[in-house]
């Protein structure tokens, strides 16, 4: 079972959760989330247990247990819904604006309306996408 710990202190490393489910069962894998750029935790990890009544057990005792200072929060991991959040693709949108007049969309060689000059005299997608 796949397991969500929240309200994490920044102190705590992935040998520190995997210790504090080990008490409850066998832990197959403890690891807390690391902001990507600055790789400081970001104060929640997940914790997978290969007994299901171990896992349940764990959730039941830990949750709201206080761990380094702080009152975790410990769950059943639930997947992300499908459908609610679509990632957006890279070379989409835009519109409007044309070469050195602004425009909507923003970004890398974004398409949209407008062109070269301000009158459109050129149309389509404007100098790489409007800047």
């Amino acid at each position: 079972m796949n397991i969500y710990v929240g309200n994490l202190s920044w102190n705590l490393k992935d040998q520190d959760l995997a210790n504090l489910f080990a008490e409850y069962g066998e832990v197959t894998v403890a690891k807390i989330i690391n902001d990507k750029f600055t790789g400081r935790s970001k104060g929640f990890g997940f914790v997978e247990m290969a007994n299901d009544d171990q896992a349940q057990a764990a959730i039941a005792a830990l949750n709201g247990s206080a761990v380094d200072g702080r009152n975790i929060v410990v769950n059943e991991s639930r997947p992300k819904p499908e459908g609610e959040y679509k990632k957006r693709p890279f070379n989409g949108g835009g519109g409007g604006g044309g070469f050195r007049r602004g425009g909507g969309g923003g970004g890398f060689n974004r398409g949209g309306g407008g062109g070269y000059n301000r009158n459109d005299s050129y149309g389509g997608g404007g100098f790489e996408g409007g800047y």
